[in-house]
């Protein structure tokens, strides 16, 4: 998987957990959790649906590079 399908796959996943997310508004190096509002159980369901997707581990010491779309799309594309 390269950067850019890791990045649309990271955006569909979030789509699914928050159906009104505008990413034209959120830069690809902005924290998406404060904009999006997502809490730490919307967290744990983007790195299960993240991780069943792609068939890679997410580990928790890998959820700060989830913080960002940019940081999303290249621990994916890195593991896949």
């Amino acid at each position: 998987m390269n950067q850019k399908q890791a990045l649309a796959l990271v955006r569909e996943v979030l789509t699914e957990i928050a159906p009104d997310a505008d990413f034209s508004e959120i830069p690809l190096d902005e924290d998406y959790r404060h904009t999006l509002e997502l809490d730490s159980l919307d967290l744990l369901t983007l790195v299960e649906r993240l991780s069943e997707r792609t068939g890679c581990r997410i580990d928790e010491d890998d959820y700060p590079r989830l913080a960002t779309l940019e940081g999303s799309a290249a621990l994916l594309a890195e593991r896949t």
